[in-house]
Formats: C-alpha cells, sequence, structure tokens
C-alpha cells in the first residue's frame, strides 16, 4: 500500500534563511515560517493563534531560497513531514518536526533589486529577433 506525507504552508518568514553545505557540498538552506489562524470564540471574541514551522530545501532551490528570500517574505511551501532526533545539553532525547520542501514560491512583493527590473534588460541579450 501506498504513503504520503504532504505538507502545504503560506505564511511569511520569522528571520533571514541559513543556508550551509553538507560535507559532501549539497547546498542546505533553514527558514522558519509562521502561519496565522483567526477565529471567533463562543463569546464573540476575535483571536489569532500563530504556529511556527521550519523548513530545509536542498540542492540548487536551497541556493534560491537564501539568495531571494529574506525576513518577513511570504512564501509557499510543499514538501514532506520529517521528524529529527537529538540529544540536549541536559542528556535528554528530543525530537522537532521539519517541513523538507520539495517546492518554494516567493510570494508577495520582491525586493529593490532582487530580480532584474523592466529596462535592465538590453534587446541584444535577447535570444531571439
Amino acid at each position: 500500500m501506498a504513503s504520503l506525507s504532504k505538507v502545504i504552508l503560506v505564511g511569511n518568514l520569522g528571520s533571514d534563511p541559513e543556508m550551509r553545505y553538507t560535507p559532501d557540498g549539497k547546498a542546505v538552506t533553514s527558514f522558519r515560517v509562521a502561519t496565522n489562524h483567526r477565529y471567533t470564540t463562543s463569546a464573540g471574541e476575535t483571536r489569532e493563534e500563530t504556529d511556527w514551522f521550519r523548513v530545509s530545501v536542498w540542492g540548487k532551490p536551497a541556493e534560491q531560497c537564501n539568495q531571494f528570500l529574506s525576513k518577513g517574505r511570504q512564501v509557499y511551501v510543499e514538501g514532506r513531514l520529517h521528524a529529527r532526533n537529538w540529544e540536549g545539553q541536559d542528556g535528554q532525547m528530543r525530537t522537532s518536526l521539519e517541513v523538507n520542501a520539495d517546492r518554494v514560491l516567493f510570494l508577495g512583493k520582491r525586493e529593490p533589486g532582487s530580480l532584474p527590473e523592466e529596462g535592465d534588460i538590453e534587446p541584444e541579450d535577447l535570444p531571439f529577433d
């Protein structure tokens, strides 16, 4: 029987992404994404909850995320949920959930100068006539 682990998030980065390389040279970028949920209590009071997710992106997409994302930027993240285990400073085993992203789309406004603006490309730079 087939199985599936799929997570889709749309939220904002809580901090700038951090990129590093594995010993074999593969890029990995990590960042945190916040999602908000608004609801109304039975007393009629509107409340908002924020959930935080750790996201890891690997390979070429990791380099693009590091280059174009920054704190506050809205993103769409699609991937699988992964449990990571480690030993804390107190000797106790800890577990955290992380999203290993297969797809990241940059949403919202981009930073000035992050991608070419209209007029930055000269006609002779185009690959067709």
